[in-house]
């Protein structure tokens, strides 16, 4: 999966970190008010940027059980177990006297966040997908109430056709990143085959980009260096373009349409076998990243071929987050909300601005060249400062024009490309609540300017994809056929297999 490059590092401290200057030290407080303060911690910028009047944004994290979830003890376990998580589970966003926010501790009424909807019984597991899906897009429409803590826990206890019961769980982007979330959904969680040993996940190599460690291989070659300088200034230029003046083409991905962001959201998930990617990775020396991100590039340039053959040359971007963390496991929740945490809690993220290639003859007769662009460009990108700068634009941006300016940039950002890819490492053995094995886990992300969000996340050897689409636009069923169909394509390619084969 994505990790920074060493480049990235001091990014972190632009993102989460930022926050602990904007202390409390020099403001003046009652008597009252700094008893008050004992159960207050400030919200960082990008934790302010993504609850604003600009931009609000919600991560759904889906949760599918093996076995019928009636008899889940939910109540104990949301008390005992996911509120100990992280103060923010139990904090509301709040002002202070100069504007800046802050988590503000509140009693907890657990009632008012627990969501257990009654559908009509006896019916196929189909037609529970259907509810599911309706459920779905009701709850993305209704925002979560700012007078209480920003999450809320739906429970679904009817068979659907991949799941014998189903938890979603509605956390707004603000409490923390996927990276944060993630980890605190691992808290409730234990190993199916032994509670007593800890969740794992696949091996991470901390990356060395290959185009130049800032560290020391840049430092030994002036050419490397003006390369660097060039490809930042570059792609800073261009980052700012994209997020201010050049939108990409209207295709049947992209509705450009004012508001989209408040239209209901159908969403579709498939699962990907490790092993046949990792065959990819290892006919072109690609990453597992790289030919996830190729096979979504190439199964979004199928369908636009397939709903108007006009849009296959459209120019369409495509935004893929970075998590700047350098790490190689989930720290303990606790380990994480300390300062000096190696993997800390909260929002450390970037993105890339990335062109989605377009589909010629050349790439058509042999697929995996869509792959091999792919891993270009994103080599590219990751090997400049971009990243970095526009931290520190928006960081001047929230200085000097306050955090609402600083949001507007990211939701025209967002407004102006095509599509958000994000993801994430699971664990690699099953996993358990209160000894009801999960079957899948997979989520999305609600709330941006976009037609279209793709998630990726891996679990027990597999990788789950989601989209979710604008429903009425995007057909998100068909995209997914067309990913899958992208997926044989290449995995074909790079193994000389049969299609026929590739499905078994």
């Amino acid at each position: 999966m994505i990790n920074t490059t060493n480049c990235l590092n001091a990014f972190v401290s632009t993102w989460d970190s930022y926050y602990y200057i904007y202390g409390v030290t020099s403001i003046h407080y009652s008597k009252k008010e700094k008893l008050e303060m004992e159960l207050r911690e400030p919200v960082s910028p990008t934790g302010q940027y993504l609850n604003s009047s600009a931009l609000s944004l919600s991560v759904y994290a889906f949760l599918e059980f093996e076995v019928p979830i009636d008899d889940l003890p939910f109540m104990p376990l949301i008390k005992d177990v996911f509120l100990s998580i992280n103060s923010r589970f139990s904090s509301i966003m709040i002002a202070d006297k100069k504007g800046e926010k802050q988590w503000k501790r509140v009693e907890v009424k657990i009632t008012d966040h627990v969501n257990v909807p009654i559908f009509p019984s006896g019916l196929s597991p189909e037609s529970y997908d259907k509810h599911l899906d309706d459920y779905f897009a009701k709850i993305v429409m209704e925002e979560l109430p700012k007078s209480r803590p920003l999450w809320e826990i739906h429970i679904i206890k009817y068979p659907t056709s991949s799941a014998a019961g189903v938890i979603i769980f509605k956390l707004h982007h603000a409490l923390g990143d996927g990276f944060s979330l993630i980890g605190a959904l691992l808290s409730c969680l234990q190993r199916a085959d032994n509670p007593s040993l800890p969740l794992t996940l696949p091996s991470v190599q901390l990356t060395s980009n290959r185009n130049g460690d800032c560290n020391h291989k840049i430092l030994r070659s002036v050419p490397k260096i003006f390369s660097l300088v060039s490809k930042t200034v570059t792609d800073f230029c261009w980052s700012i373009f994209k997020s201010t003046l050049v939108e990409d083409d209207q295709t049947p991905l992209r509705s450009g349409d004012v508001g989209v962001e408040f239209r209901p959201i159908a969403i579709a998930a498939m699962t990907f076998s490790l092993d046949r990617i990792k065959q990819i990775k290892a006919n072109n020396g690609a990453t597992i990243n790289d030919v996830a991100v190729g096979i979504i590039f190439l199964g979004m340039r199928l369908y636009m071929q397939e709903m108007s053959q006009d849009s296959c040359k459209a120019q369409t971007t495509a935004l893929v987050l970075l998590n700047t963390r350098v790490f190689r496991s989930y720290e303990s929740v606790k380990e994480m909300a300390k300062p000096s945490a190696k993997t800390p809690w909260g929002n450390r993220f970037a993105f890339l601005h990335v062109p989605i290639p377009q589909l010629t003859d050349a790439i058509s007769s042999n697929p995996l060249e869509f792959v091999s662009k792919t891993q270009q460009v994103m080599n590219d990108k990751k090997s400049s400062l971009a990243v970095f700068l526009t931290g520190q634009l928006l960081e001047f941006l929230k200085k000097f024009r306050g955090p609402e300016a600083a949001a507007r940039y990211i939701h025209t950002t967002l407004k102006n490309s095509t599509v958000g890819i994000s993801n994430l490492i699971g664990p690699t053995e099953k996993m358990a609540l209160a000894n009801h094995p999960v079957k899948g886990l997979y989520f999305t992300v609600a709330g941006a300017p976009q037609s279209l969000c793709i998630t990726i996340v891996s679990y027990m050897g597999k990788l789950r994809v989601a989209v979710g689409a604008e429903k009425g636009f995007v057909d998100a069923h068909k995209l997914k056929s067309c990913i899958e169909n992208a997926f044989q394509m290449i995995h074909t390619a790079a193994c000389g297999i049969t299609p026929q084969q590739a499905r078994a």
